[in-house]
């Protein structure tokens, strides 16, 4: 299972992985989690609209299983994905899950699913079409090279220089550098790894993005013009798409 320390599988523990994730809330819990940041017991059911006493009973089989690891600080619980292979488990999961049955109905929750859309962090970097965006930007840029498998470039090693992101420290990161990452909206690749984190990270200090609710990212009006210079796109290009409710009902 992912978490544990030996390096083949047999079909047993691929299919105790399996079942971990063939739950409802505790595929709700780890899609939750994506965000990067730790929760309690009670937020994670609340959001997913389960008993505390069923969300304690599903986090201990996923804490076990390696999926997550916990937190404990006084008499709080906290709970986290164990890392950014778990992360990308469960993001490429869900980039080959069906699309949801029904459209949001109206205008609140068509807002929502479209800023999760437009930009998200997937655990720790950037998601969504923003996500996508800047991953085909950094190829065109010729910053990273897909010609022998994906690897930044010389030419991508000076353009980190002037946006201020030194890639030593990320070279020596227990993770791959660069890693395109199946975007779940998109259908299409992110970028992700350890450059990945650290862009989403560079964009956040510089104040180019800011995040939202849950784990939407937003551009702010600064950012839009600064990222657009940077990957050498015009701003319109960063515009997110207005959300278009398809029922009735209230917003």
């Amino acid at each position: 299972m992912v978490g544990m320390t030996t390096t083949t599988a047999d079909g047993r523990s691929v299919a105790g992985l399996a079942a971990l994730l063939a739950d409802g809330t505790r595929a709700s819990f780890c899609l939750a989690l994506l965000d990067g940041r730790a929760w309690t017991a009670g937020e994670l059911a609340r959001a997913a609209g389960v008993a505390p006493s069923t969300a304690s009973d599903h986090l201990t089989r996923l804490v076990r299983g390696g999926l997550l690891v916990e937190e404990r600080q006084g008499r709080h619980r906290y709970v986290r994905l164990a890392g950014p292979s778990v992360a990308q488990l469960i993001e490429d999961l869900a980039g080959h899950a069906p699309a949801p049955p029904a459209p949001p109905r109206t205008l609140r929750a068509a807002s929502a699913g479209a800023a999760l859309a437009y930009a998200r962090t997937c655990y720790d970097h950037l998601a969504g079409r923003l996500g996508v965006l800047l991953y085909d930007a950094l190829l065109d840029r010729g910053v990273l090279d897909r010609a022998g498998g994906l690897a930044l470039t010389p030419a991508g090693l000076e353009w980190l220089n002037g946006l201020g992101v030194p890639v030593e420290p990320l070279r020596a990161a227990r993770r791959p550098l660069v890693r395109d990452c199946l975007d779940w909206t998109e259908r299409r690749p992110h970028l992700a790894g350890a450059l990945g984190a650290a862009l989403c990270r560079r964009f956040l200090d510089l104040g180019w993005t800011v995040r939202g609710t849950g784990r939407a990212v937003r551009l702010t009006p600064a950012g839009t013009p600064a990222l657009a210079a940077a990957l050498g796109l015009d701003p319109t290009d960063l515009a997110p798409a207005p959300p278009r409710p398809t029922g009735g009902g209230r917003a």
